[in-house]
């Protein structure tokens, strides 16, 4: 499956992005999507994730109650809104795939195989 991530931008702290993680070569249905990001010289680290059937997300607790990960497997994209941005947002993200049935979330990066190439998010104070 390749993905393509898509959305990033320049944003003032307190506003709003949408991103997507667009799908081919594979229909997204039975795979966990999870959305990471990587700040200058940080590790990367996650964000949100989302089973492959939808009914389970889950978030870092540093982007809890502002960011909100879906899906609409019909068009094969994931996406992730994002409110009440923060400079401490900015960051490449990158989503990434893993086959995996039902209600299951993963949660270390280590274990998914398909990446996206990144999109880059900035926000100033």
């Amino acid at each position: 499956v390749q993905l393509q991530a898509s959305g990033g931008g320049l944003v003032q702290a307190g506003g709003s992005l949408r991103l997507s993680c667009a799908a081919s070569g594979a229909t997204l249905d039975y795979y966990a999507i999870g959305w990471f990001r990587q700040a200058p010289g940080k590790e990367r680290e996650g964000v949100a994730y989302i089973s492959s059937s939808g009914d389970t997300t889950d978030y870092e607790d540093s982007v809890k109650g502002r960011f909100t990960i879906s899906r609409d497997n019909a068009k094969n994209t994931v996406y992730l809104q994002m409110n009440s941005l923060k400079p401490e947002d900015t960051a490449v993200y990158y989503c990434a795939a893993i086959m995996s049935l039902g209600a299951i979330v993963v949660v270390e990066s280590d274990e998914y195989p398909y990446w996206g190439q990144g999109t880059q998010v900035t926000v100033s104070s």
